[in-house]
C-alpha cells in the first residue's frame, strides 16, 4: 500500500544506501589494494558490536557537483566506543582522495560542536589529502573555514578537557596536519600513513630537496625522530584495536543519568505511522497517534490540554528518559472562547503563552525538551495582532533560546515561519535536529509564496508559467533531502528507527548535567573550571 510517508522512506533509503557506497567499488578496491580500510570498514571496527550509530550529514552536499562528493567525503557521527560515547570523524579516501570540500568543513565542526555540546571524546580517522583545490574559497578563509577547525581543537583542549584521539592512517597533508597535533594522542599506521605540512612534491619546489614520503613524514619518523605521532601500529586492524584499548582506560568523566522510569514499549506500531500521515500534507491527522508510538507506554500527561489545543505540551518518557514534549497538533480545534475554530499547526497567542510557561518550568526542573514540528507558522490577522501575537511568539522564542536543558527536534511535516524558530530551529541550537523523509522545510509553503509575490495576478495567464515555475522551485526547495544536503538537519531518520534513536540521544545528552547553551559553554573560573 502506497502513502507519501512510505514512497518518500523508500526514495530516502535508496540514496542513502548509494551515498554510503562513497566512491564506488574502483575506488574501494583501490582502498584494498594499497593495504587499507575504507572509512566506513574502520568505523564498523572501530564501534562495540552491537551499538548504536547515529550517522550526522549523510546527505550532505549529495546533490552538487554532480554527485561526486558524497556526504562530502567525509564520515561523522555518533556511536559507542569501549562503552564510551563519543562522535567520530572519519575522511572517506575513496571520494576525491578524502579531499575537503567547503561542506566537509561544515560536517567536521558540527561533529565537534556535538562532542563540545555534550563533553564526549572525539575520534579523528584521518585520510586525507586536504583541501580540494579547485574549491579552496570555500574551504580556506572565512570565520567558519578550516580554521574554525583548529579553534575548536584548542577550546577542547585547554578549556573543555574533551578527549580528542587522532589516528592518522593515511595522508594528512599541510594545514590538515594541525587536526592531529591539536589532538591528544596521535596513532599512525606502518606504511601508509604521512604527516607533513608538506608533502614531497611541495618540497622539492619550495626548497630544491627531494624526499620520500616514509622519510619526509612517516609513522617511523614520527614515532621515532620527530616524536610527533605517539603509537604506531603495522596495519589499520591493528591501529583501530589500539585506540579502543586506548578508550577502554579513559575515566568515564560524565556518566549519563539513569533512566530515570522503568522503560516501557509503545503500544503504537511505527509501521502504522506509514498510513497515519496524509496523502496531502495539507490535511489534518492526529499528532498524538504520532506520540503514541514514540513515548513509553504510548503516554503523555498533558499541560493545559483545554487551552492552546494546536500545541500539544505534556510529559512522557522515551526508554525510561524522561521528555518534555512540545508538539503541532493539525486538523481544526474546538475553543470554547472563540468563535471560529482554530486552525492546527499554527500557534496562536494562547498556545504561545503555555509553551513558554511549559518550557521554562522544564528547564528549571533539568527535564530534556522534545518538539515535534509540524507548524505553518504563528497566527497573522487584525485579531491575532490585537490579542498580542508578536509579545507572546517573542516570550515562546526567548523560554526556547533560554532553555539550558537538551533541546531535541523532530520535523514530520512542516517547518515553516517563524513557527520553526520557536520550535527550536536550526539557528537556535538545538542538541540535535531530525527529520522524517515527509520534512518540509522553508518560510512558507509554495501557494502561499505565490499569493505573496503575484497577489491577484497568480490566475493571470500571463504570469502562468512563472507562477509554475515558483511552485516547482518551492517543491524542491522544500524536501527534506534538500534540507539535509545543506547540513539543516542532523539526519533523516524513518518511522521505525525513529524512538530508538531519540532514546539514544536522550542518553547521551544526559551525560553533561552543566547548561545546554550553544555550540560549547565554557567553565566558569578559567582553564581548570574552577
Amino acid at each position: 500500500m502506497s502513502s507519501r510517508l512510505r514512497t518518500l522512506t523508500d526514495r530516502y533509503r535508496q540514496l542513502a544506501d548509494r551515498l554510503r557506497q562513497g566512491g564506488g567499488p574502483e575506488k574501494i578496491k583501490k582502498q584494498h589494494d594499497q593495504g587499507k580500510l575504507t572509512a566506513r570498514e574502520r568505523v564498523q571496527l572501530l564501534l562495540d558490536a552491537g551499538s548504536p550509530w547515529l550517522e550526522l550529514g549523510l546527505l550532505v552536499a549529495w546533490d552538487k557537483y554532480d554527485g561526486q562528493a558524497p556526504a562530502a567525503g567525509v564520515i561523522t557521527g555518533l556511536g559507542v566506543v569501549s562503552g564510551h560515547d563519543v562522535v567520530i570523524v572519519a575522511n572517506d579516501a575513496t571520494v576525491k582522495a578524502g579531499s575537503w570540500w567547503p561542506e566537509t568543513i561544515g560536517k567536521i565542526l558540527r561533529a565537534q560542536e556535538v562532542a563540545m555540546r555534550q563533553r564526549i571524546p572525539i575520534i579523528y580517522l584521518v585520510d586525507s589529502a586536504g583541501v580540494n583545490l579547485p574549491y579552496q574559497e570555500g574551504v580556506f578563509p572565512g570565520q567558519y573555514g578550516a580554521a574554525r577547525i583548529f579553534y575548536y581543537n584548542s577550546i577542547m583542549r585547554r578549556f573543555l578537557k574533551v578527549p580528542q584521539i587522532a589516528a592518522v592512517m593515511g595522508p594528512c597533508v599541510a594545514g590538515g596536519a594541525y587536526l592531529p597535533a591539536l589532538s591528544d594522542v596521535i596513532f599512525m599506521v606502518e606504511g601508509t600513513s604521512f604527516m607533513g605540512l608538506g608533502a614531497p612534491n611541495l618540497v622539492r619546489g619550495a626548497i630544491g630537496q627531494r624526499v620520500d614520503a616514509e622519510e619526509l613524514g612517516g609513522a617511523v619518523t614520527h614515532t621515532e625522530i620527530s616524536g610527533v605521532a605517539h603509537y604506531r601500529a603495522p596495519n589499520d586492524g591493528e591501529c583501530i584495536e589500539a585506540i579502543r584499548k586506548y578508550l577502554a582506560r579513559l575515566p568515564v568523566r560524565f556518566s549519563p543519568a539513569a533512566p530515570g522510569l522503568a522503560p516501557v514499549p509503545p503500544r503504537g506500531d511505527p509501521a502504522s505511522l506509514y498510513d497515519l500521515l496524509p496523502d496531502d500534507h495539507r490535511m489534518a491527522y492526529d499528532m498524538r497517534k504520532v506520540l503514541e508510538c514514540i513515548l513509553d507506554g504510548s503516554e503523555i500527561q498533558e499541560f493545559q490540554p483545554h487551552i492552546g489545543g494546536e500545541l500539544i505540551c505534556g510529559h512522557g518518557a522515551i526508554a525510561g528518559y524522561p521528555v518534555a514534549v512540545i508538539a503541532n497538533q493539525r486538523g481544526l480545534i474546538k475553543d470554547p472562547k472563540a468563535v471560529r475554530p482554530k486552525a492546527g499547526g499554527i500557534i496562536y497567542t494562547e498556545s504561545a503563552e503555555k509553551a513558554a510557561y511549559f518550557i521554562e518550568n522544564a528547564s528549571r526542573e533539568g527535564v530534556p525538551l522534545l518538539f515535534v514540528q509540524d507548524v505553518s507558522g504563528f497566527m497573522v490577522g487584525p485579531e491575532a495582532e490585537h490579542s498580542g501575537i508578536i509579545r507572546a511568539g517573542a516570550r515562546f522564542v526567548e523560554a526556547m533560546a533560554t532553555a539550558t536543558v537538551p533541546k531535541i527536534v523532530l520535523t514530520v511535516n512542516h517547518a515553516s515561519g517563524a513557527g520553526y524558530y520557536a520550535m527550536a530551529g536550526q539557528g537556535f541550537d538545538p542538541d540535535f535536529i531530525f527529520s522524517w523523509p515527509t520534512g518540509r522545510m522553508g518560510v512558507m509553503e509554495g501557494d502561499s509564496a505565490v499569493q505573496a509575490v503575484f497577489g491577484d495576478r497568480a490566475d493571470d495567464p500571463a504570469v502562468a508559467e512563472q507562477v509554475e515555475k515558483m511552485r516547482a522551485d518551492y517543491e524542491k526547495h522544500l524536501d527534506a533531502t534538500y534540507a539535509a544536503a545543506r547540513g539543516f538537519v542532523d539526519a533523516i531518520l524513518v518511522p521505525e528507527e525513529t524512538r530508538d534513536i531519540l532514546a539514544f540521544v536522550l542518553r547521551v545528552t544526559s551525560r553533561f548535567r552543566g547548561p545546554h547553551l550553544g555550540p560549547f559553554v565554557l567553565p566558569l573560573g578559567g582553564p581548570d573550571g574552577h
